[in-house]
Formats: structure tokens, C-alpha cells, sequence
């Protein structure tokens, strides 16, 4: 049994240590909203925020995570779906599928936090995540909204 911070709460998990950071979350602690898309940390699908870096979950073993880590999922980036990202996404239908999207939005919400003002080549270089759906013309919109720029 180990304790972690996930969404500014403390909770013990009973988890293998080899155990992948994305199942610790959706298995153990019901936190769906984090997906599986490829398992080897390209899709970009798992990710949430550790100590305010974007993260993809799938590749990290349990066992790296240290008690006084401060992870984010995306049921935890704000309680009401208020986060400016989360409103561009609904102002711009940003999702098609919407599968990638929680992934999507998590890295954009980091991005923003240390770019404020991103350049379409910020974002482009940043934002690695893969859309099957191709929305990378609406995610770049979506980015420069919650930055309070013209998309």
C-alpha cells in the first residue's frame, strides 16, 4: 500500500510497482477519463500532469511516483469543466471522436501554463499528441483561445 497525491488528494493504492501509472489510475482509483491509445508513450491519449509537466501515464511504472508528486488527471484540471481549455474546446468543437481529446486538452493546459502566448510552432513542436480524426487545425484554434489570442 502507497499513498500519492492525485487531483490535490491524497489516496492509498495496493498496486504492483511495475504496474503502468494509467492503469494505477483508472483500475485502482475508477479515474476513466485518462485513455489507452498505443501503451508506448507515442499517442499522447494518457496524458495527465505531474508536478505540472505533461506527462504520458502509460509508460510510467508505479513504482516512480514518490508521495509528494502532484499528479493532475483531467477529472482533476478543474471540478466544472471551466479551465480556459476546456471552454475553448466547447466554443470551437474542437473533438470529433473525442477519444484523444482528454490527452489533448491535458497537454495544451501544460503548454499554456509555461507558454502563455504559444506560436503555431510552440504548439506545433509541443503538442505531440496524434488525432485519428485530424483535428490539428482545431486543437492549434483551441490552444491560441484559451491563450486570449484570435485563432
Amino acid at each position: 500500500m502507497r499513498k500519492i497525491n492525485v487531483n490535490g488528494k491524497t489516496v492509498e493504492v495496493d498496486a504492483d510497482g511495475s504496474t503502468p501509472l494509467l492503469w494505477v489510475l483508472r483500475e485502482h482509483l475508477d479515474l476513466t477519463g485518462t485513455k489507452y491509445g498505443c501503451g508506448i508513450a507515442q499517442c499522447g491519449s494518457c496524458t495527465i500532469h505531474i508536478n505540472g509537466e505533461a506527462q504520458r501515464s502509460c509508460v510510467l511504472p508505479f513504482d516512480t511516483i514518490a508521495e509528494t508528486d502532484k499528479i493532475v488527471t483531467i477529472e482533476g484540471l478543474s471540478p466544472d469543466g471551466s479551465h480556459p481549455v476546456q471552454k475553448a474546446w466547447l466554443d470551437l468543437d474542437v473533438p470529433q471522436c473525442g477519444y484523444c481529446q482528454t490527452g489533448m486538452i491535458m497537454a495544451a493546459a501544460a503548454l499554456l501554463e509555461k507558454t502563455p502566448k504559444p506560436t503555431d510552432k510552440q504548439i506545433d513542436d509541443e503538442i505531440t499528441n496524434i488525432c485519428r480524426c485530424g483535428t490539428y487545425n482545431r486543437v492549434r484554434a483551441g490552444i491560441h483561445r484559451a491563450a486570449g489570442q484570435k485563432s
